[in-house]
């Protein structure tokens, strides 16, 4: 098979290359989640705290999800055209196509056990641990980890898309509760000794620069003025991409 995923599903299909290499020919990971997982680690992947405060179900802006709930197609803050516009994609982005990606992030399913999922208290900063249940934990560093990729005997050439503006999947992404707190939008923030901001796109490329050296043939396709769709953004040098990996 060839694998392409985007964001999260990056994460799906890394996993699934480490559960079942032999069925996977190829992969194409667009703006893909960090092999050690969204927030709480350091650049080398270690832990911050041992719980991962501040990572996994908490971290979701709770009228984010009410709005998704209900149905909200208004683009007022904070609705998910308004996230669209400000985070899926770089400024000045615009498609005809808008309503229907509207419709589609409409159909998340929310609640404790889809989106956002629950939490734990911690006695670390800013007071939150990853819960047991729902979408967003299972990208918490203490349970996702994808960085076996680079042992595997056999490596299907990787191909990484992703936008040089991307806000959500970043050096400094705005989705990080570190790199809110070092902005000063959410207080108490401890400092950089403390809760530095994840450097998701080192973590990516030291892991792949890895899987490279190890004997995988990787492709980065980093695109100017992009944000987190570079499928959307960019189609067609997406499409020559994703077809010089397949072939």
């Amino acid at each position: 098979m060839h694998l392409v995923g985007w964001s999260l599903g990056g994460g799906v299909v890394m996993q699934l290359l480490l559960d079942r290499p032999e069925l996977v020919s190829s992969l194409t990971l667009v703006a893909p989640v960090s092999p050690y997982g969204f927030g709480g680690t350091a650049a080398d992947g270690s832990l911050l705290t041992p719980d991962a405060a501040g990572t996994g179900g908490g971290g979701a802006n709770p009228d984010f999800i009410a709005r998704l709930a209900r149905g909200d197609r208004s683009d007022e803050p904070g609705s998910p055209r308004a996230v669209f516009r400000a985070t899926y994609v770089a400024p000045g982005y615009e498609s005809e196509h808008e309503d229907i990606y509207v419709e589609s992030m409409l159909t998340t399913k929310t609640g404790i056990d889809n989106v956002p999922g629950d939490s734990t208290p911690s006695e670390n900063w800013p007071g939150f641990a990853p819960g047991g249940r729902g979408v967003l934990n299972t990208l918490a560093p203490t349970l996702f980890n994808t960085t076996a990729i680079v042992d595997l005997e056999r490596k299907p050439p990787i191909l990484w898309i992703h936008g040089a503006q991307d806000a959500i999947v970043g050096d400094a992404s705005f989705f990080d509760l570190n790199q809110l707190g070092k902005a000063g939008i959410i207080p108490g923030w401890p400092g950089d000794d403390t809760a530095p901001p994840q450097p998701m796109i080192q973590q990516t490329r030291a892991v792949l620069a890895k899987y490279g050296a190890a004997g995988g043939a990787v492709t980065e396709l980093e695109l100017e003025n992009c944000g987190h769709s570079p499928h959307l953004e960019y189609p067609a040098e997406f499409q020559r991409a994703l077809l010089a990996n397949i072939r």
